[in-house]
């Protein structure tokens, strides 16, 4: 908690400073800035600041039909404004896909979206180029995210424990082979695998009892 404290301090700052910055051009100041959020979040839930009904929706679909309110208020053109580009890019597909359901584009059920990953593998294996082979590479991750999605899954957050589960695992292999893991060969650093895999199930079951 003490490190939050900090980087709120941090991030605390990095507004002040910017509002002061606007507040001697003449723009805005630091109690607009607080204003603007409030106003926001009262327009954004309006069953909780005001007298609409929930209508029984979901925070999420009531959150995007109001955002989309206020993008075509702004003049937006496409579902697609709005999305910002700095997004990582696994995040950012999984943005992009939602937008378009929303208008209806988007597949039935995770079974057809997956059939897409076996068609989006094959044309990257037939690739001839690099700049084809990274076209198709992306092509493959976008209907992946497509896929997690369908299952009610964040593909950042899927992602996100991956790559932790392997970094744990990982270290278990190098733990095991007592500095001699890079001269295993595959099917020994396999067994270290499976090994460290075994361990993790017997301390999860013993966790359970």
């Amino acid at each position: 908690m003490d490190a939050l404290k900090e980087e709120l301090g941090d991030l605390l700052l990095q507004v002040v400073f910017h509002a002061r910055m606007a507040e001697e051009l003449g723009l805005f100041a630091f109690d607009d800035v607080a204003a603007a959020i409030s106003e926001k979040m009262e327009a954004r839930h309006p069953h909780v600041f005001g007298d609409a009904r929930d209508e029984g929706r979901s925070r999420e679909d009531r959150w995007e039909t109001a955002k989309a309110a206020e993008r075509a208020s702004k003049g937006a053109q496409s579902a697609m404004d709005g999305v910002a580009l700095a997004l990582p890019a696994l995040m950012r597909a999984e943005k992009l896909q939602k937008r378009a359901s929303r208008q209806g584009f988007d597949w039935p059920d995770p079974h057809t979206a997956s059939a897409k990953i076996i068609e989006e593998i094959e044309e990257l294996d037939a690739a001839t180029s690099d700049v084809e082979r990274t076209e198709e590479a992306g092509d493959l991750l976008f209907a992946t995210v497509n896929v997690v999605r369908k299952h009610g899954v964040a593909p950042e957050d899927a992602l996100r424990a991956a790559n932790a589960k392997f970094e744990r695992r990982f270290r278990g292999m190098e733990g095991l082979a007592a500095g001699r893991f890079a001269d295993l060969s595959l099917d020994e650093q396999e067994e270290l695998w499976q090994a460290v895999k075994r361990s993790e199930k017997q301390t999860a079951q013993a966790h359970e009892e």
